[in-house]
Formats: structure tokens, sequence, C-alpha cells
């Protein structure tokens, strides 16, 4: 199995950073843009032209984020492949030695900078991640064709908005995708701690916090028109409960970020406490460079460093409660 799955399985709390792919073509980019975590955190997601917006491949740059030292987490979207396609760029990643994968719906390409492309949604997250357990635990494609060998080790990730409507059916879209075969999700992100805590509680009394590790999403909010960009409703899937919104905003003009980062550290150490979280996974959106300061505010950033990159040890910060 992957790093990233062992830290897991040994409870210890685990941090994962979104690292957003560049708009061009250099991986050298990428991997200064990644070294700024190095050793921060325990594993980067590197999204698949995250909101419809062209970027350089997942794939691609997993490879350059491995080659900078980090535990790459490869996101794969529906929206753009088939089945074929689909299955094609997985067997690929494990060929390389990718093994931690993340399957997502997509957004529309309407919401993207391609409005006129057509969308693909062959397979949804779910059928996504059942091909994908399949391909692994019973080495066959969808087609029911044998696989030699079969793309063993993957270690299979979601994504979850704990905050969607209709409420009572928030914990059941988990479960399904838990069912399917995600052993990590990690959410949308976290605004209102206590409905969070209520989802987690649902997923803990069915037991499936012991078969799928929950990774809190955190951001910072950064500036007045990024709050209003978040709101407005305009990211889908994303919440801000009327009390965030006033706190942010009557920190004043200039002094929002720093409020958002107070709050991103006090929603980290208060979803640390709930029992059923394995850590969290940070939201950046190009905010890699104050993710040291993040992690030391929210008290969590202890025996992590470019230390811990450079000797190759997950740094160990212990569970809450431990």
């Amino acid at each position: 199995m992957s790093p990233l799955a062992d830290r897991l399985a040994s409870g210890r709390f685990t941090i994962t950073s979104e690292l957003s792919p560049v708009r061009g073509a250099s991986a050298e980019a990428m991997q200064e843009r990644g070294r700024l975590l190095a050793g921060w955190v325990d594993a980067v997601n590197l999204t698949d032209n995250q909101g419809a917006h062209v970027r350089m491949s997942s794939l691609a740059c997993a490879l350059a984020a491995r080659d900078a030292g980090l535990e790459p987490i490869m996101q794969m979207t529906c929206r753009d492949r088939n089945r074929i396609a689909l299955q094609s760029d997985l067997l690929g990643a494990a060929s390389v030695g990718l093994r931690n994968l993340v399957f997502m719906t997509g957004d529309h390409p309407k919401f993207g900078d391609h409005p006129g492309a057509k969308p693909v949604f062959d397979l949804d997250s779910v059928t996504m991640l059942w091909t994908a357990r399949t391909m692994r635990d019973e080495g066959r494609l969808l087609s029911g064709k044998e696989l030699k060998p079969p793309p063993s080790g993957l270690f299979l990730g979601a994504v979850e908005n704990p905050f969607a409507p209709p409420e009572e059916f928030r914990a059941a879209r988990a479960a399904k995708k838990i069912a399917a075969g995600a052993q990590f999700i990690q959410t949308q992100y976290v605004f209102d701690v206590p409905v969070f805590g209520k989802w987690v509680a649902a997923l803990r009394h069915e037991g499936l916090t012991s078969r799928c590790f929950i990774l809190a999403g955190v951001g910072v909010v950064r500036s007045a028109r990024a709050l209003d960009f978040i709101a407005s409703g305009r990211v889908p899937g994303v919440t801000v409960p009327t009390d965030v919104q006033r706190r942010l905003r009557a920190a004043g003009e200039g002094h929002v970020e720093r409020e958002g980062l107070r709050l991103a550290a006090e929603v980290i150490g208060q979803v640390r406490q709930i029992a059923g979280v394995a850590g969290v996974h940070l939201l950046t959106a190009g905010y890699e460079k104050r993710v040291p300061e993040l992690l030391e505010l929210a008290g969590v950033a202890d025996g992590r460093g470019p230390g811990a990159a450079a000797q190759g040890i997950a740094p160990a910060v212990p569970a809450a409660g431990a």
C-alpha cells in the first residue's frame, strides 16, 4: 500500500493538501510550488482540470510532485473521459507507481473556460470507484476481460459534500461511495463544524468511519472578494454560514486574510476532536506558502517541516486523544 494508506491506518492525524496544476507545460513550475509543501503535508492532490478549467494533466503533475519529494494523490474526473479512457489512465497511473487515486464526477463544462465543450459523464464517481475496485481486486475490466497484471495496491478515494441538501441523504451519499470502494474521503470546505460533526456521527453510527478515513476540507478565505465569490454559490457545493460571513467581514478591509487564517486554524482544531475524523485536507488555492503558518497556528505542526521531508520520514503528529 501507499505511505498515505499506511499513515492513515496507523491512526496518526493526517494532512493532505490540494496542489492545483499550472496552466502551462512546465513540470518545473509544479515542482517549485510543491516544494513549499514538502515535509509539511503527508500527500498532495493533483486536481484534474478543476472547475472545468484546462490545466496540465493530473497524471503528469503527480509525477512532477513525486519527483519533488511529495506523496501524490492523482485525481480522476469522469466529466472528460469515457470508460475506455478512464480505465486506460488508471492502468497507466498504476504502471508508474501512482497508488493514491481520487475519483469525482466533475463540474459541468459550462462552469469552466470552455463552456461549449461536450461533457462525457459516461461513468460517475460511484461507478468509477466500483470499476477501479474491480480492476484491482478481481483483475478485470468493465468489459470482463482479464488484466495481466492487475493494478494492485491502489488506495481509492472520493470527495463528498457534508452540507448538500437534502440533509437526510448526506451520509447516504458517502455510504454509497464507501460501498463502491472508497477507502478515504476528502470533503468540501468545512465552515459549519456542528453540521459536519453530525455528518461524521451518522457515518460512525453505521460503522463506516472504521472502513473509510474521513479528511475534513479546510481552506483560508483570503479577501472580501473571495468571500463574496464563495458565498455566492458559484463554487458548487460550498456553503458559508451567515455568522462566518459576518466574522470575516467584520475584520475590515485588508484584514480578512488574517482572520480567515485564524478561522481555518480553529476549524482544524475543532474537527480534530471529532471521533471518526482521520485528518484534514487543505484547499490551498495557490496558498501553499502560508501552509506552515496555518499548521503552526492550528497546533499540528510538531514534527513537520523541510527537515522531515529531507529525511524521508512521515512526521508523527498524534491523533486527538492519543
